[in-house]
C-alpha cells in the first residue's frame, strides 16, 4: 500500500509544483495602476473634506457662535487632521452647508445657519471626545 501512495503522491506533487507555477504569471484582477489611482482619488476626497472643514472654521461667524459657546476652536482645529474618513466626510457635508449658506459675506445670521453652525461643531466636539 505503501509504494502505491508514493506512486500517486509523487506526480501529484509535481503537478501541483507546475500549476502554481503557472497560475502564478497570470495578472491580477486590478491593474496596480487602477489601484494607485483610486487610492489617489480617495486621499484627494479626504484633502478636500479637511479644507470644507477648515473653511467653515475659520469663518468668523462660527468663531463667534464657538466662542459664545465656550468651544476651543483651536483644540477643534488640530482634531480635524486626526479624523477618521467617515467622521470627516460627515463634518465636511456639514460645513460645506454652512460654507454654501455664508458665501458673499452675508452679515446677518439666520438661524438655520446658526443651527449648522452649532451641529458642526456639536460634531467635532463628539469626534474630538471620543478619541
Amino acid at each position: 500500500m505503501t509504494k502505491a501512495r508514493r506512486l500517486f503522491v509523487l506526480p501529484l506533487v509535481m503537478f501541483t509544483l507546475a500549476a502554481g507555477s503557472a497560475f502564478a504569471d497570470q495578472q491580477h484582477i486590478a491593474a496596480p495602476s487602477d489601484v494607485l489611482s483610486t487610492m489617489a482619488g480617495k486621499v484627494a476626497t479626504q484633502d478636500a473634506d479637511r479644507a470644507a472643514v477648515r473653511e467653515a472654521l475659520a469663518r468668523p461667524e462660527v468663531q463667534t457662535v464657538a466662542s459664545s459657546m465656550g468651544v476651543d476652536l483651536v483644540k477643534i482645529t488640530a482634531a480635524v487632521d486626526t479624523m477618521s474618513p467617515a467622521d470627516i466626510a460627515q463634518a465636511a457635508s456639514t460645513a460645506r452647508q454652512v460654507n454654501q449658506q455664508l458665501v458673499g459675506g452675508a452679515s446677518t445670521i439666520v438661524i438655520s445657519t446658526t443651527t449648522i453652525i452649532i451641529a458642526l461643531l456639536i460634531i467635532l466636539l463628539i469626534i474630538v471626545i471620543a478619541k
